[in-house]
């Protein structure tokens, strides 16, 4: 059974390792070892996510299977006019395929409907099998974008949408 625990800055360490386990088997075919790196050291820091943290419409999430923590869930509240944005779902290659993923979209979707907004977002690489995902959860594309990410790196991602 899937559950789901707000992360506290307690938590940063554990988001970190499962953030570097998730990402190197997840890109390991999209993205250089060299970009995997540069990008969780970025959007990995413990300084980063504190601030997250520190965030009151930014929250974490620690998503558990069977008592085990498996992934995390990372949503900013009111982005966007009546809109959150989905910053980080990842999950470590035991858990997918047992539903965690799809758990977790409801799970936001209720954290959504419960914030007064009314649309998720979300950027997906555009080569990563996760897309299907989300297209199976009502996900559609609105956009497709190319991000500077620095030190001579790109995001070439699909933007998508939910609308509750």
């Amino acid at each position: 059974m899937t559950s789901f625990k707000k992360a506290a800055e307690a938590d940063i360490q554990l988001i970190r390792e499962l953030a570097e386990q998730s990402w190197n088997s997840a890109y390991a075919e999209l993205l250089s070892q060299e970009q995997i790196d540069y990008m969780l050291s970025e959007m990995y820091s413990a300084e980063e996510i504190s601030s997250h943290l520190q965030n009151p419409n930014y929250h974490y999430y620690l998503i558990f299977n069977e008592n085990t923590a498996v992934g995390f869930i990372g949503f900013e509240h009111h982005y966007e006019p009546e809109t959150t944005k989905l910053h980080r779902i990842y999950l470590i290659d035991g858990a997918k395929g047992k539903g965690c993923g799809k758990a977790a979209l409801n799970f936001l979707k209720k954290q959504v409907s419960l914030n007064a907004d009314h649309r998720i977002i979300l950027n997906v690489n555009k080569e990563n099998k996760a897309r299907g995902v989300y297209e199976s959860q009502g996900f559609t594309i609105y956009k497709e974008d190319v991000f500077d990410i620095g030190n001579g790196f790109v995001m070439d991602d699909y933007l998508m949408e939910f609308k509750l």
